[in-house]
């Protein structure tokens, strides 16, 4: 399960202007419009080029769950591309990105300090150049470890240390045990 990349992809989903397809054959027809044949929609969905011809055809309407996950996947994938640049170049810049989360967190910092893991329930607006870095990564095709390192470092700048104006000394944030993770643009 890759909880960060999905969180992303679902929050810039968000910003589409018109609903993807939601049939079968409907999803089918869009990827054979976008790659341009049924060979390369069989290829990648790892099905006959048959089977591609009958859903486009309104002969089949039911996939498997299997196929049926991977053809929405692909289709969201696909979708008003430049829709989701937009949203993530405004992220970048100049709106930020909100991180909606239910986990563990805890810190590493000097001796004499509450440095206890505990659950906590955060809602924080990161900065725009934490969303650049989140968005840049996921393009870079970095796992869900380096984007939670990331968000670790971002709750950190602006959680805990209040953007430089307290906990000067905090090392490092652990970002564990999550419960729940949503972002939002």
């Amino acid at each position: 399960m890759n909880l960060f990349g999905d969180g992303l992809d679902a929050a810039v989903h968000k910003a589409f202007t018109r609903p993807a397809p939601k049939s079968a054959p409907a999803q089918m027809r869009y990827l054979v419009r976008q790659l341009k044949g049924t060979g390369a929609v069989a290829q990648m969905l790892r099905i006959s080029q048959r089977t591609v011809e009958r859903y486009v055809k309104d002969q089949i309407r039911k996939p498997r769950p299997d196929l049926a996950a991977r053809l929405d996947r692909e289709v969201k994938k696909r979708w008003q591309p430049q829709i989701r640049a937009r949203a993530r170049q405004k992220a970048a810049t100049t709106g930020g990105i909100v991180i909606d989360t239910r986990a563990r967190l805890g810190y590493t910092a000097p001796i004499g300090s509450t440095d206890q893991d505990r659950i906590r329930h955060l809602t924080v607006a990161l900065p725009p150049q934490y969303a650049a870095r989140l968005f840049d990564a996921q393009q870079a095709g970095a796992d869900d470890q380096r984007l939670k390192e990331i968000a670790a470092e971002a709750i950190k700048e602006v959680y805990f240390q209040d953007s430089g104006r307290r906990a000067g000394q905090l090392e490092e944030v652990r970002f564990t045990d999550i419960e729940h993770l949503e972002f939002d643009l």
